[in-house]
């Protein structure tokens, strides 16, 4: 009895391609919702809702969270929240077409699981206060912000490949 061979994983799109594409929903993001694209803004949305769940009486009384959940407000019910609920079901069934959905954890030789996750969470933490600072994460600012030829979404851009650049140099021997 032969046992079956997991098919192959297709082929990516075209990056030119997948390039324009993204440009197009970039486009139908500013037309359908007045906003640019972006994942940060929906993080802090969830959060308040999560807070406003906790302790309503405290979002109706700081005016940043009233603002966007106070009184009768839904903070999910907005198009960020949408967007990204629509990246993740989109990227999922991206991975599922292209066969490449599987669970696995990817590291260089040299460092343990539990590091990479470490290392992973404290990573994730820093850009999640760095887009907060920046008001806004890397595709709103990028994406967004650099299609409308924003001065500080550009200098926000060089910025980040000149520190993935300079830090790439430091954490090369990890992944070798």
């Amino acid at each position: 009895m032969s046992q079956k061979q997991p098919k192959a994983a297709r082929p990516y799109i075209n990056p030119y391609l997948g390039g324009a594409l993204l440009g197009i929903v970039l486009f139908l993001a500013y037309v359908l919702t007045g906003a640019g694209l972006g994942a940060s803004g929906a993080i802090e949305h969830v959060d308040i809702a999560v807070v406003d769940a906790v302790a309503p009486s405290h979002v109706d009384r700081v005016a940043y969270l009233a603002e966007k959940a106070g009184g009768d407000r839904n903070p999910l019910l907005t198009p960020p929240v949408f967007m990204l609920a629509g990246t993740v079901l989109g990227g999922f069934l991206s991975g599922l077409f292209g066969r490449r959905v599987k669970v696995e954890l990817r590291k260089g030789p040299r460092i343990s699981g539990g590091t990479r996750v470490a290392l992973a969470l404290l990573g994730g933490a820093i850009m999640g206060f760095g887009a907060r600072m920046a008001r806004g994460c890397t595709s709103g600012q990028a994406l967004s912000g650099g299609a409308l030829l924003s001065v500080g979404s550009w200098a926000f851009m060089f910025a980040v490949f000149a520190g993935a650049y300079a830090l790439a140099w430091f954490l090369r021997r990890v992944w070798n």
